[in-house]
């Protein structure tokens, strides 16, 4: 029997996610969710790096949260986090600056 060749392991790649929630309280619990997935870039707007595995347990940690039938959230794909998705993010004036990331420990 042939053996199938080995699959690459895949690096992360770089989502913006925006949501946008009908009720303060559902607001404030989805935007506590989201900074353990990413960095803000405004309230309702992340830039994250996600493995396919991290984008199913964000995707399950929202939809605990949301009200499906009047809260959005949207998931965009710019390409892996090490391409181009690092210059993706221009501002028009503030700077964007992203967050520092640090090792949380549990």
């Amino acid at each position: 029997m042939p053996r199938r060749p080995l699959r690459r392991a895949e690096g992360p790649t770089r989502f913006i996610v925006s949501y946008d929630i009908c009720d303060p309280k559902r607001l404030r619990k989805v935007h506590k969710v989201m900074k353990g997935f990413g960095d803000a870039l405004q309230y309702s707007v992340f830039s994250c790096d996600l493995t396919r595995t991290e984008r199913v347990r964000c995707e399950v940690a929202l939809r605990e949260v949301i009200n499906a039938h009047e809260d959005q959230v949207l998931f965009i794909d710019i390409g892996p986090a090490r391409g181009r998705a690092l210059l993706a993010v221009e501002a028009v004036g503030k700077a964007y600056e992203p967050a520092a990331r640090r090792a949380i420990v549990a």
